[in-house]
């Protein structure tokens, strides 16, 4: 029915512009953004998954640093112990010439001088051993590390023990053994031996404990790398926008705008062409 009061045809037309316009809009947003999902009702459920996928992925960032960081308190570790390995083939090496009954006092003299400043270098070294403030080799160490644990993972209980040992001749070190040893006659230095023997075989099993916790870290931070992988990819495949379907979409939202503008241009025109009928 012709009427000029109200009119439906524009108000129909002006309707299908603002819902092309919304597309058209979001369109662009999307495409501009780059993401799928630019507020929670573009998919609420894609937006809960994809935010739980992002929060795993920087979890797991953080879990790729913190193995990357005990590898390297393991390698200052293991490069420490190293060190005073060294230092107890020397001191054997004194223990074995002073037992010689071709060496005179005033030798094994010298010889123990030598021997007693290893054996302060070693406690240097154990007492020096530190990484980011945190000693490793001595007593402090296996107190920090006792119960330590590095979080390599997305959840609390994705954890790695970190523990130290103590590698100093003090009260309660491996290597407390070798505190009163001495090279001064034949009888200590042949019980100077046995404590070195014994010191050297503590270090040996601190050095394997190290390479192997090395070994695990390393493997985990690969499987950490290849899991952040997967859920980027996941992720992405949730959120991210598919760019030639939604410049598609933009396409035929404009197009549509365009009709609508064009239509509630020639609605707004009817009333004035009724209006001839009272000519």
């Amino acid at each position: 029915m012709p009427v000029i009061s109200t009119n439906t045809a524009a108000n129909t037309a002006v309707r299908y512009l603002n819902s092309n316009a919304d597309d058209q809009s979001s369109s662009l947003g999307k495409l501009a953004s780059g993401s799928r999902i630019n507020r929670a009702s573009d998919d609420a459920a894609g937006l809960a998954i994809s935010t739980k996928l992002q929060s795993d992925i920087a979890a797991l960032d953080q879990a790729a640093t913190n193995a990357s960081h005990a590898i390297a308190v393991l390698q200052i570790a293991d490069g420490a112990a190293s060190n005073i390995s060294d230092i107890l083939q020397r001191m054997k090496t004194l223990a074995s010439e002073s037992s010689s009954s071709t060496m005179g006092t005033t030798e094994r003299t010298y010889i123990d001088a030598e021997y007693q400043a290893l054996i302060d270098e070693i406690d240097g070294i154990g007492a020096s051993t530190r990484y980011n403030g945190l000693s490793l080799l001595d007593s402090d160490a296996t107190a920090t590390f006792t119960s330590g644990n590095v979080m390599v993972g997305s959840s609390s209980s994705d954890t790695i023990a970190l523990t130290m040992v103590d590698l100093t001749t003090g009260t309660g070190g491996l290597l407390s053994g070798l505190a009163t040893t001495s090279v001064t006659d034949t009888t200590t230095a042949g019980a100077a031996l046995t404590a070195l023997d014994t010191a050297i075989n503590a270090v040996s099993n601190a050095r394997a404990g190290f390479g192997a916790a090395m070994s695990r870290f390393e493997f985990r931070a690969d499987s950490i790398a290849t899991q952040n992988e997967n859920l980027e990819a996941a992720n992405s495949a949730i959120a991210d926008v598919d760019i030639a379907a939604e410049q598609a979409k933009l396409s035929s939202a404009e197009v549509k705008t365009q009709a609508a503008v064009a239509a509630a241009a020639q609605a707004n025109q009817m009333p004035q062409e009724l209006l001839k009928l009272l000519q």
